[in-house]
C-alpha cells in the first residue's frame, strides 16, 4: 500500500477530518490533501508526529518499504511488537522484548538463545536445531555485533 492510502486510511479509521489531522501535526488542511493524493510526502518531523498519534511506525506509514527484524534476536517486526524509545516513538530496530523502556533486556548470547529455544521449539524444530540456528543468526544481528566490540564480551 502506498503511503497515499495508509495516511487516508489511518485518518478515516481515526474518524478525523483533513482540517483536524493538519492541526494534530501541524500543518495545513492542503498539505494533508496534497499527501492522500499523492502529490506529495511528509517530512521526517511530520512522519515522526503521524507515527505517535496513529501508533504505527515510520516504516508502516511508508508503505513498509523494507521487512524489518529485531537487530538482537532476529524476529520479524510489526507494529505491535516494535520496541518504543521512553518518549514513546518506535524504534524500529528493536522488538519490544529485546528493547524497552530505553533499554536492552539482554546481554548474554547464551540467555537470549535459551529464551528462544522456549518458545519457538516445536514438532518441526527441535531445541538442538533451534539453538544451532540462533548460534548461526545472532552474531550476523547489529546488537550482537556491537556488543562483540564492548571490553569483556566473550564470542
Amino acid at each position: 500500500m502506498e503511503t497515499k492510502n495508509i495516511i487516508l486510511e489511518l485518518r478515516n479509521k481515526a474518524g478525523m477530518s483533513q482540517d483536524e489531522l493538519a492541526e494534530k501535526v501541524f500543518v495545513t488542511r492542503q498539505a494533508v490533501s496534497r499527501w492522500e493524493n499523492g502529490e506529495t510526502t511528509p517530512n521526517t518531523e511530520t512522519l515522526k508526529l503521524l507515527s505517535r498519534l496513529f501508533d504505527v511506525s515510520i516504516n508502516t506509514l511508508l508503505g513498509s518499504p523494507r521487512q524489518l527484524i529485531c537487530q538482537c534476536c532476529g524476529m520479524p517486526l510489526e507494529d505491535s511488537s516494535i520496541s518504543k524509545e521512553k518518549d514513546g516513538l518506535f524504534n524500529e530496530e528493536y522488538c519490544k522484548w529485546c528493547y524497552a523502556d530505553g533499554k536492552y533486556m539482554y546481554h548474554d548470547m547464551d540467555d537470549l538463545i535459551e529464551v528462544c529455544v522456549g518458545n519457538m521449539a516445536n514438532e518441526q524444530s527441535s531445541p538442538e536445531q533451534i539453538r544451532a540456528y540462533m548460534k548461526e543468526l545472532l552474531p550476523k544481528l547489529d546488537y550482537w555485533k556491537k556488543y562483540k566490540n564492548l571490553a569483556g564480551a566473550e564470542m
